[in-house]
């Protein structure tokens, strides 16, 4: 059964499923078939299926002529419809794992993405989780969905987990470059799993099990996540002391060993940071282990948007202007650099907060409307006349294309929340 597999594997003749075409799916998806695998993408969201079979793009890290491409050569078909999982061979899952409320995991999409696999497993086949999760989820929660049929896995058919590196917009090391992380139920699942991906991939790391890759994940974002949390209460502190946090971070990063410098901002966006240690928090929870580093860490980097306000409404006040009759601009509602992606972007938290005590505008080159939740807003043009009108301007994120020197010069108030232009003074510029 895994020699038919494997053979298939190395010339390249199994047929492999994606299930989630997002940020994580749709570039595994695109790398696959540029190597000459038949790859189905299966997604629920319709939008998404039209736009691919237009051979259109919607993600940054995927270009139009990319998905025209393997399109043209017949390497790649999408649909809603998990019935193209009857030829598959192998099945990759990169859906969304979201908390449901605080601290607490929403596993509805990978439940239901496996509920309809489980229709057409069958003997042979091998399934990918590659969706960020807590440890044990693949042997716990994944592997007796997939057996309800009455294959075994291990036995009947091959079960790993891998979990997904992607960083949207990262030009240098894009899903090709990145070492893949595989852990197997069994060691045949495992080195099938990392003979699938050593195709597309350079490096492959085995671990000992599904728990160990899943668990190999949640270190690398947590590891980041309290970095983060530790490096904004340190600009609060220095805030209190009168010193410049960045004036201390670029001497600390002189140091060539033992200090990797991180940066104090409004928050944390994207998924990967800001939620995926609380599903670690939420399993350690079960075993009786409360992780204060985590839910510390995670409730600091929330309440920034919130610290930023209480800064800007000192810094107006002693302007003499309250900040209910204020007019503010925000520049930047994405949570990284030019990228299009607003997933928990804590820009958006800011605005919410700000539309209630004062009058507000952002402008942002990359996002030229914002319809999310309560916020239905356009972006503003910058020009010197209109950023004038405002009483303060907060910085929140960089993007290239915003001309940092015209807000500074005609802004009453500049706040810098990332503080990303050290190199140009400004009278009124008061960074974070």
């Amino acid at each position: 059964m895994s020699a038919v597999l494997e053979k298939k594997i190395s010339s390249y003749s199994v047929n492999i499923a994606v299930v989630g075409l997002g940020y994580v799916g749709l570039p595994l998806a695109v790398a696959f078939a540029q190597k000459g695998y038949k790859v189905f993408g299966v997604d629920v969201a319709k939008n998404r299926i039209d736009r691919l079979m237009d051979k259109k793009s919607y993600i940054l890290d995927v270009t139009h002529a990319e998905i025209e491409a393997i399109i043209r050569k017949e390497k790649f078909l999408a649909a809603t419809d998990f019935s193209l999982l009857k030829t598959a061979d192998v099945v990759i899952i990169c859906v969304p794992t979201p908390i449901k409320r605080r601290y607490t995991p929403d596993v509805s999409f990978m439940t239901g993405a496996c509920e309809s696999i489980a229709k057409y497993i069958r003997k042979g086949m091998l399934v990918i989780l590659e969706s960020t999760t807590y440890p044990g989820t693949t042997e716990e929660l994944i592997k007796p969905i997939l057996e309800r049929g009455g294959l075994r896995a291990g036995k009947d058919f091959h079960l790993a987990f891998s979990p997904e590196r992607i960083d949207p917009g990262n030009k240098q090391f894009k899903v090709t470059r990145i070492p893949k992380v595989v852990g197997g139920l069994t060691p045949k699942c495992t080195e099938l799993t990392a003979s699938l991906y050593g195709k597309i991939i350079e490096k492959v790391h085995r671990v000992s099990s599904p728990r160990a890759a899943e668990m190999t994940k949640l270190l690398e974002n947590t590891f980041r996540i309290v970095n983060i949390g530790w490096i904004n209460e340190a600009a609060m502190m220095c805030h209190k002391f009168g010193i410049n946090i960045w004036e201390v971070v670029d001497a600390a990063k002189t140091k060539p060993f033992g200090f990797m410098p991180f940066y104090p901002g409004l928050g944390v966006g994207g998924h990967c940071i800001p939620e995926d240690p609380l599903y670690l928090y939420w399993k350690a929870k079960k075993y009786g282990f409360n992780s204060r580093f985590i839910k510390l860490s995670a409730d600091l980097n929330h309440n920034m948007p919130v610290y930023v306000i209480h800064r800007v409404e000192k810094l107006l006040s002693a302007k003499g202007k309250a900040l209910g009759r204020a007019r503010i601009l925000v520049v930047g509602v994405t949570y990284k650099k030019d990228v299009r992606d607003l997933r928990k972007s804590p820009s958006l938290r800011l605005l919410e907060l700000l539309k209630q005590k004062c009058r507000v505008d952002y402008h942002d080159p990359m996002v030229a409307r914002l319809d999310i939740g309560g916020l239905k807003m356009d972006s503003i043009a910058l020009t010197p006349t209109r950023v004038k009108k405002y009483d303060c301007v907060i910085v929140s994120v960089d993007h290239t294309a915003v001309d940092y020197g015209l807000i500074a010069r005609n802004s009453k108030l500049v706040f810098d929340v990332k503080n990303v232009y050290q190199g140009v003074k400004f009278r009124n510029v008061c960074p974070l």
